[in-house]
Order: C-alpha cells, then structure tokens, then sequence
C-alpha cells in the first residue's frame, strides 16, 4: 500500500543528545534517564555485527545507514479515540469489538497512545498500559523485569540501541492464579517517513496466572526509509500460561530488527506464534529458556517474501531443566527475487534429562530467483533426550499443478491454492479466526497471481 507520509523531523542520527531529548520530552524519572544513558554507552561500546559473526553470516548491513534516521518522530501525537485510526486498519490490525478483547494498547510514531482496559479486568489486579505510564506509576515492577532477565541491556548492538531510544510499546502485569481469556491488543503504527519506531512490549505473567497477547505491527509504504526495533519480554512464572501471538507488516522501506524472549519457569506453558510479512529487511530473533521443570513451549512462524524483500530468523529453545518439552514449526514462502535466511538452535544443557525438543524449517519457493537458507543446529550437552530437527527448500511439483488443472481450476488458482495449503497446517493452530481470516487475506494477495 502506497502513501505519502508525514514529513520525518529534522533531527537525525542517534546521539547522546537524542537520547537526553528524548527522556526530557517524557519528563522521565531520574531512574529512566540514567538506564537510557547507560544503555547508550553500551551501545556505543559494542562493534556492529559483521558478516564474519555467525549469527550474521547471511545477513548484508551495508545498506543501513543508521545517521540517516531521525531516531524518533513527533512524540506529542494523541490518539483520542480509536474511531480515527481504525479506518486504515483490518484484519489483524483490526480494533475489534470492546467486548471482544480485554484491553487495547494504540501507538502512532510511538507517541502518546490510547489506552483502554476492562475494569473487570483491572479489579483482578492486573495492569495493562503503555510502557511510558507503567515506568511512573509501577516503577518497582518495570525495574524488575525490563531489559534485566529476558533480553540484557548488553545483549547485543541493536538490544542496547533499543534500550536507550525505546519509545512506545506496551505493558502487561497479571498477578497470581488471575486468568484471563479474552486478548490484550497492541497496535504499533508508523506514519512518519525516515523516523525510527522503537516499541517494546513487556509481558509478565506470575503463577498460576494466564493470559493472551496479540501484537501488531504496521505502516503504509512510504518513499524514504524508516527504521524500527522491537524488542519483547515474556516472563512467565511457575504454572503460569501465555498465548502470544505477533503479526509484523512494516512498509516495503522499513530496516526492521526484533528480539524476543521467553523465560518460562516450572509447569510453564507459553504457545508463541510469528507472522513476517512486511519491510524490506527484517532480522528476527526468537528465543525460549525453558528454566523451570515440565515447561512446554510452542513456536510457530509465518513468513512470505516477494519483490526483493529479505527475512532473516534466528530461534533458540534453550533447555536449562529436565522434563521440558519445545515444538518448533516455521514456514516460509518466496517468490520474486525475496529471501530467506533461517537458523535454529535446540541446546539441551547439562543435566537437563528428558528434555523433548523439535524443530522443523519449510521453504517454498515460488519462482527461480527466489532463496531460502536454512541451517537447524542440535547441541546437546545431556545423555538422555529425543531431539530431532529437519529443513526443506522445495517448489511447487508439477504433478500437484497437473492434479488441480486436470479437474478443471486454472493455474493461477491452483498455485493459490497449493500455496494456502502449505500454511493451512500452521494457520489452523491459530485461536484467533479474525487472525486466521487476515493471514489467508494476505497469503492470497502475496501469492497475486
């Protein structure tokens, strides 16, 4: 979708500056402005990732120019009412019904956002509001769990830039034994060409607790580039339970880079799903630590290039304690000149017996200048475990063309449907039919025959 957006500020670069500004115009606590300062000397203190780190093999930085980003846009935009965005969103990033969801979090460029939360809800205890509210009215909370435990400051490059420049994002907060089912909805939307969005999502969820996230992540195509960093903590404790589910369609000029990270405790059971759709660069990262004894983790991933679009993911499930389970299924799909890069890792720590891990990578490609990588890696540091991994780069076989054309569907309709098919398996596994209805939307658009 094409558009003209809203003219970027004339600060760029990130500096030090920047990030004083930016603390300034949040009239934040001294505590906040001290860790956004730290994390720049971080930041500043680790080299960018080259080609020759592992991690980063496959994946070309040479065209980001960081000094080109105004490392945030016009902080002051309000949002008085959903009724003034909702128009331009659907599927996924539709608003939905009040009684459909139990609070909505509703960011533009990262300022000021909307916020709504059921007061049945918050009677239980819980607290969901933007990440800047929750810092000066739950500061001991936000302390405690932000940017400390899941992702570290010194985690990487790009994890401390994020640090020092986060803007919007959402908070979640559910004491103990409080289970709520409908959905908590974070909506992040980009506006402001050749700003940078920093969200970051902040999810803790204590025993015996359960809850369920969806977050969004979009903006229209714009000619100049933006730049955005996500950056999403899921901390859940001892017999607690957490659906999370994340959709990612930046504009065909975004430089998009996420981390993501999961620590699960005893009995803990998180299901995880990734949806990759848009920019035009994305790095992704996502890991679980399964800590606790019996954790299960499930992660799923939807990806489909096209144009020249490239996506990079890189997944950890990471067995610190026996008895944990992980189920891991990503697909993707490529047509154009769009790529793939994917590479995981199951690491089954000493002393974590009966650990039962799987991954499994599936590529299609859908035209002869499309590329899939996929590289699953096993380390396994303990005798007892079932672990097993597989990856697959294949096309559309003829004889299924043949099969669906012989009984009278057209070609184009037949690759739509192969295509819908190759999904259909993750998207089933999906609870949300609004979620659903949006992805095989746009699996049909990209496929576009």
């Amino acid at each position: 979708m094409e558009a003209t957006a809203t003219k970027s500020p004339d600060l760029t670069g990130f500096s030090r500056e920047a990030v004083e500004a930016l603390s300034r115009s949040r009239n934040e606590p001294d505590w906040v402005r001290e860790s956004r300062l730290a994390a720049w000397e971080t930041y500043e203190s680790l080299p960018m990732p080259t080609r020759s780190d592992e991690e980063w093999r496959r994946t070309d930085l040479r065209r980001l120019k960081l000094d080109r980003f105004a490392p945030y846009a016009d902080l002051d935009g309000t949002i008085t009412d959903l009724a003034s965005v909702a128009s331009t969103s659907e599927g996924a990033f539709a608003f939905g019904e009040a009684d459909q969801r139990a609070g909505i979090v509703v960011s533009r460029d990262g300022g000021a956002p909307y916020v709504e939360l059921d007061p049945a809800v918050a009677a239980q205890g819980v607290i969901f509001t933007d990440l800047n509210t929750a810092v000066h009215e739950h500061p001991d909370l936000v302390q405690q769990h932000f940017m400390t435990r899941a992702v570290p400051v010194d985690f990487g490059k790009f994890e401390a830039l994020h640090a020092a420049m986060w803007q919007g994002g959402a908070f979640l907060y559910v004491p103990k034994g409080v289970q709520v089912e409908l959905p908590f909805r974070s909506f992040a939307l980009g506006e402001t060409a050749g700003a940078s969005i920093f969200t970051h999502s902040l999810i803790v969820i204590e025993e015996g607790a359960e809850a369920f996230f969806v977050d969004a992540f979009q903006s229209e195509t714009a000619d100049e580039a933006s730049f955005a960093s996500a950056v999403v903590e899921l901390d859940i404790a001892d017999n607690a339970n957490l659906r999370y589910v994340q959709v990612q369609d930046w504009g065909r000029n975004v430089w998009s880079f996420m981390t993501e990270r999961a620590i699960l405790g005893r009995d803990a059971e998180m299901k995880n799903l990734q949806v990759t759709l848009g920019s035009k660069f994305s790095k992704n990262s996502v890991g679980s630590h399964l800590r606790g004894e019996n954790a299960l983790a499930e992660m799923l991933g939807i990806f489909f290039g096209d144009g020249d679009q490239f996506f990079d993911h890189h997944t950890w499930q990471l067995h610190e304690s026996p008895l944990a389970t992980s189920d891991l299924e990503y697909k993707g799909a490529l047509k154009e000149k769009s790529r793939s890069v994917y590479s995981g890792l199951i690491k089954v720590y000493e002393g974590a017996q009966r650990t039962d891990a799987y991954q499994q990578n599936r590529n299609l490609v859908l035209s002869r200048t499309a590329r899939a990588d996929t590289i699953p890696n096993l380390e396994i540091e303990a005798n007892d475990v079932r672990c097993t991994h597989g990856a697959t780069v294949s096309q559309v076989e003829d004889e299924h063309l043949f099969y669906l054309m012989a009984r009278g569907i057209p070609k184009s309709e037949a690759q739509k449907l192969i295509v819908e098919g190759f999904f259909r398996p993750v998207i089933d596994r999906i609870p949300v039919e609004e979620i659903q209805d949006f992805l095989q939307a746009a699996i049909a658009r990209k496929v576009g025959y």
